[in-house]
């Protein structure tokens, strides 16, 4: 026995769990790229801590 609304909601049902798992997908990648975009500035900001501490102020002293 052939239903097509029953056809028309399991077609449903498989774009929704398609769109799920590609949103999930795209949520780890996002957090891929935010640690590695909070890494390279933790390096960054350390980096010029590192320079700011070995400039001489206007006095000389570091």
């Amino acid at each position: 026995m052939d239903n097509p609304a029953i056809a028309r909601l399991d077609a449903a049902i498989t774009r929704v769990e398609a769109a799920i798992a590609a949103r999930r997908a795209a949520d780890a990648q996002l957090e891929r790229r935010h640690a590695t975009l909070k890494a390279t500035m933790a390096q960054a900001v350390a980096a010029l801590d590192a320079i700011i501490a070995n400039t001489p102020d206007d006095k000389g002293e570091r």
